[in-house]
Parts: C-alpha cells; structure tokens; sequence
C-alpha cells in the first residue's frame, strides 16, 4: 500500500494535460492500487492520476461508503447523451474543504479501457456521471474551482495558500 500526494490548487501541475495510456502493464495497476489507497485514506470519491503528479489518463473512481465498488477509467472519451444540465454540489481533493455548485450533463457514455486493459462502454447517470466528468476535469488539466466567478475562485486560491503556507 502506498498513499501518494496529493496536489492542491493553485499547484500549476493540476493544469497540466494528461496524456493517454499506451500499455496498461505492472506500472498502471500499481499506480492504480495506489490511487485507490490515496482516494479511499483521504477520503474521496475519485481521483485522477493528475492528482497525485501522474499525467497519463487514469481516473478511479468508488461511490460507496464500504468501498465495494472500485471503477476504472483508462483513456476515458465521454459523449453528452442527455442536454440537461444537473446540478452538484462538488468538492474535490486538491481543492480540500471547499464545496461549490457546478453544472454538468446529467448522463454521459464512456468509452475507457479497464484495469486490464480490455475495451468497455457504459451509460451513466447521476452522481457517477458528475464524478467522472469531475475526474476528466483534471485529465484536461481543469479543476471544479475554473466553473466559479473569478472572484470565488481568488478567495479559494488565497485561502488555500495561506494554509499550505502555515502547514509548512
């Protein structure tokens, strides 16, 4: 087991572009164990390989309180199914303590290799699809705060690095 670190806005290496997976192998499933770890130790819902300063297209994701219920996403491409906007309440580990109202499209499809590597596509609706387009958020190098009025996003950031600065 191993928790990795995780970055906290306004970190410039949460704007970095994730790039795809060409082989899932031993160091993709590890990382992914080890994203698990950190996501379930800090605790969250998903976590993106951006995140923890791994820039290839990784996301897990587990909606359940007991932990019973692990996704991957590798090399996610999602399609809109459904104009409707839904809205959430989100937080997000790198931007710790903070929760804001974000709009997103209530279902999606996703197009993503598993932890084995293998193809799959699936329709998802509700807190999950808001997850995962959170999660693909980071891929891009996007975080939940950008959705916010700049002056929102100012306080937050200042905040933010008033207390890193004071924790470290």
């Amino acid at each position: 087991m191993a928790l990795l670190p995780i970055l906290e806005f306004p970190d410039p290496r949460l704007r970095t572009r994730a790039k795809p997976v060409s082989d899932v192998d031993a160091r993709i499933r590890q990382l992914i164990e080890d994203m698990f770890d950190t996501m379930y130790a800090a605790p969250g819902i998903g976590l993106a390989a951006s995140q923890v300063d791994v820039h290839e297209r990784v996301i897990v994701m587990d909606l359940t309180e007991d932990q019973s219920e692990p996704h991957v996403f590798i090399n996610p491409e999602i399609t809109v199914i459904d104009d409707a906007l839904g809205t959430y309440d989100e937080g997000c580990l790198s931007v710790p303590g903070f929760y804001e109202t974000v709009e997103r499209p209530k279902a999606i499809e996703v197009s993503a290799l598993n932890r084995e590597g293998e193809p799959f596509t699936e329709r998802l609706d509700g807190l999950m699809s808001i997850c995962l387009q959170h999660e693909i958020d980071h891929l891009e190098g996007k975080l939940f705060v950008d959705y916010l009025s700049p002056l929102k996003r100012q306080r937050i950031r200042s905040k933010l690095v008033k207390d890193q600065k004071r924790r470290a």
